[in-house]
């Protein structure tokens, strides 16, 4: 797209006066960069991908609560991680992460596997045995 082309739509940045850096073509031809303040389409997006993470988020909070699942899950969807990037900071196979999941699994962990889910979620293990007191 042109440079004049480049969308000046009211986004997610305008309100902190930032500006995206995008690349546009010149009068010459040639590619250069261009600030942009927001893309509707792009803002609404953006917008809708929040959402549905907010609800994980929430879902996974009445798991928790409810028994269904342990608070790793929660802080998982808290810090928009997904079971492959959590086992890899924790340095466990997927599995066994998964299987942490389960309260009765969670409940029986060690301090010092719940010092690494701590660690991974800059949390403390106190926080991370009560969300309650993590939030």
């Amino acid at each position: 797209m042109k440079k004049s082309e480049v969308p000046q739509d009211k986004g997610s940045l305008k309100s902190a006066n930032f500006k995206e850096l995008c690349y546009a073509v010149n009068e010459n031809g040639e590619y250069t960069t261009a600030g942009s303040s927001g893309w509707t389409p792009k803002t609404i997006a953006l917008n809708n991908a929040l959402q549905e993470i907010n609800e994980r988020v929430e879902k996974a909070k009445i798991k928790v609560v409810n028994n269904q699942t342990s608070p790793i899950e929660y802080y998982m969807e808290l810090h928009k991680m997904d079971i492959t990037i959590l086992a890899s900071y924790v340095g466990l196979w997927k599995w066994r992460v998964k299987r942490h999941f389960k309260p009765k699994v969670f409940h029986k962990l060690s301090q010092k596997t719940l010092q690494k889910y701590a660690d991974v979620f800059e949390i403390t293990v106190d926080q991370l045995k009560n969300i309650e007191h993590g939030n």
